[in-house]
């Protein structure tokens, strides 16, 4: 069992690390349908009402709330698989809960990219950076993902992967991190 989680700002890479690892066959646990989920079960829109809720859940059931909320679908995709992949965690608290729960089969990945370049990769998804996520802009929401412990996250990760060039070469990288820990994964069991 491998548990791989990617952290990062708006834009920085995580979604496609994401894409490499369902290529890969890796099936992807994202922190974002739990928030999703959430924001519909409360009755609300959750392309403009993500981030408030997102806030409602740590206020409400401290800054864990998300990595709890998600940890029995990691455990239903690691009954049939070996690895999966962990999209988005946003604290230091989730960091914990992930640690504590898989131990040193739990790996960590920060992807980092400059703000310039990361608002250039959100302008290309149709979306205007100065508008992001339900109209909040890019900077307000990094402001706002820092403020849950996402800095610290990053700080804790066990591989930093800069993203700084061709979206090729981000795919080369991420897929050779995954066939790595898969390949240790395998030769450990």
């Amino acid at each position: 069992m491998q548990v791989i989680a990617t952290v990062g700002l708006a834009g920085s890479g995580k979604s496609e690390a994401a894409t490499v690892a369902r290529e890969e066959g890796i099936p992807v646990v994202t922190m974002g349908d739990v928030v999703r989920q959430e924001t519909k079960d409360r009755g609300l829109d959750p392309t403009k009402d993500h981030g408030t809720v997102a806030q409602a859940l740590r206020e409400e059931d401290g800054q864990a709330a998300i990595a709890e909320r998600s940890l029995p679908m990691i455990d239903d995709r690691l009954a049939d698989h070996e690895v999966v992949l962990v999209d988005g965690i946003r604290s230091d608290a989730e960091v914990d809960v992930f640690e504590e729960r898989f131990g040193e089969d739990f790996t960590l990945v920060s992807i980092d990219a400059p703000f310039e370049l990361r608002a250039e990769r959100i302008d290309a998804r149709g979306r205007d950076a100065s508008q992001d996520d339900g109209g909040e802009a890019l900077a307000a929401r990094d402001d706002r993902e820092r403020g849950f412990g996402m800095d610290d996250a990053m700080e804790r990760a066990d591989v930093v992967v800069e993203n700084t060039g061709s979206l090729e070469s981000f795919h080369d990288r991420i897929r050779s991190l995954i066939r790595k820990h898969t390949r240790t994964r395998n030769a450990n069991s």
